[in-house]
């Protein structure tokens, strides 16, 4: 089973990194995009983290992951 998730990578007021994950991301995602929402969540404060509140963007990337199962249960 392939599966693909975004992860929106963000530093938080402790200069940790703290990363939102969006399963199923679209497949013809621009960069543009991606940041145009990330300066969203940081300008509206919309999430926060262990570490504080998230201060600047560290990145983004698209994870892509393949399962085959040997022994299903």
């Amino acid at each position: 089973m392939l599966t693909k998730r975004l992860e929106l990578i963000f530093q938080n007021a402790a200069g940790r990194r703290t990363t939102l994950a969006v399963q199923d991301p679209r497949d013809n995602l621009t960069e543009a995009e991606v940041r145009s929402v990330m300066e969203l969540i940081l300008a509206r404060n919309i999430f926060t983290s262990p570490g504080g509140d998230l201060t600047a963007i560290a990145g983004a990337r698209i994870v892509t992951r393949d399962v085959t199962d040997i022994i299903a249960a």
